[in-house]
């Protein structure tokens, strides 16, 4: 039987929820108190859930909380983990790990010296959808990837989301946002990157709120609103990226990876689920591999993003990278969603967006290892 871990959450936004879900799917973690800058979203969070609402300071010095779960905005990630570990506790943190590469190697670091274990999303790579492309690219279906392509792409959140400056301010951007997705699914099947080159391009100097009190009124865009990217693989495979807030509408797939048997389409890595495609004949059909049967792959989504190729029923299975490292804790091994895998994914980040920037070549200074496979026999461990 599990542990059942008590957890404290920092950061009382928008996707707390997913996590507070999460705790119907997870059978090793409980969320008991809650915490914010604002303490009146930590006194609603609270009553909603029916948790205690404490300060910051208070929910580090609580002695039944073992883990801290990190939910506050890209910027503050650093500083709330750090505080987090320097307190004895454990975290989980939301993706990024830390807005800059030296930061995120010093919270590396500090959870190594303390002894402690430091987890991060993003875990849909956990999901039956990555999984899956795994699974057929270890069986050689496919041969050695060589090369392929990965897009994210729409208008921007200022459609949908009332305060959208975070993400164009300088510590934002695309990259920032989406590359964890991509870049740490990218990790996952192909292993750790060596090389990016980029280049970056504004199509908007300014934004238009969508929704909120500031509906229609403009703001300052801050940072490039599109990169593009080639990143080198140690593997010798070579993946040209495209993250972008300047676009539309478009039909081309998530992600697309040719080896030198055949070729895979992967599912959205913002997912959990959706079907696999491969194809091994020059103009062939595609085989689908089917992820609705997997216990990270079964659908619990029905409404649609409205996202461009953004499938209108998935999965959904946040906080899964926390029950995994919760799970691991209690059998003192290494977890999947680790900080030397965030550390290497914030390294292809930093890297991208200065390659980019400069328009020269950029060497990862990281390495890490391939996350191992996480089968069904071990996810199921975790399942209520």
């Amino acid at each position: 039987m599990n542990k059942i871990f008590k957890v404290g959450l920092i950061g009382c936004g928008h996707i707390a929820e997913t996590y507070f879900r999460g705790q119907q799917y997870f059978n090793n973690f409980k969320i008991i108190a809650c915490a914010d800058i604002d303490q009146k979203a930590a006194d609603k969070c609270a009553k909603l859930y029916n948790i205690k609402s404490k300060t910051v300071s208070e929910i580090l010095k609580d002695n039944e909380i073992e883990v801290i779960l990190n939910l506050t905005i890209p910027q503050s990630h650093y500083s709330v983990s750090k505080k987090v570990l320097n307190s004895g506790k454990h975290v989980y943190s939301e993706k990024p790990l830390a807005t800059y590469f030296a930061k995120g190697k010093e919270l590396v670091s500090l959870a190594k010296k303390n002894k402690l274990y430091l987890g991060n999303a993003p875990d849909t790579f956990l999901g039956g959808g990555i999984q899956k492309a795994r699974e057929l690219i270890d069986s050689d279906l496919i041969g050695e990837i060589k090369l392929g392509n990965a897009i994210f792409a729409f208008p921007g959140v200022e459609s949908f989301h009332p305060k959208p400056e975070s993400w164009y301010k300088k510590e934002g951007g695309p990259v920032i946002d989406m590359g964890p997705y991509f870049f740490t699914t990218l990790v996952n099947l192909l292993g750790p990157a060596k090389q990016v080159q980029g280049r970056t391009l504004t199509a908007f100097k300014k934004r238009i709120y969508g929704v909120g009190p500031k509906k229609n009124k403009s703001f300052k865009v801050e940072t490039p609103t599109t990169y593009l990217a080639t990143i080198q693989f140690h593997s010798g495979a070579i993946i040209q990226v495209t993250l972008s807030f300047d676009v539309i509408n478009h039909q081309r797939n998530h992600m697309e990876l040719y080896g030198t048997k055949g070729s895979i389409i992967v599912p959205d890595p913002n997912m959990f689920g959706g079907s696999v495609f491969i194809s091994v004949t020059e103009g062939g059909k595609w085989g689908e591999h089917k992820t609705d049967k997997m216990h990270l792959g079964k659908i619990n989504i029905t409404s649609s993003s409205g996202r461009s190729n953004e499938a209108a029923t998935n999965a959904n299975y946040r906080s899964v990278g926390l029950s995994e490292m919760l799970y691991s804790i209690q059998k003192n091994k290494k977890h999947r969603c680790s900080g030397d895998l965030s550390l290497h994914v914030l390294d292809i980040i930093e890297s991208t967006m200065r390659a980019a920037n400069t328009g020269t070549p950029q060497k990862i200074e990281t390495i890490c290892d391939r996350p191992k496979k996480f089968t069904e026999e071990e996810v199921k461990k975790i399942l209520i």
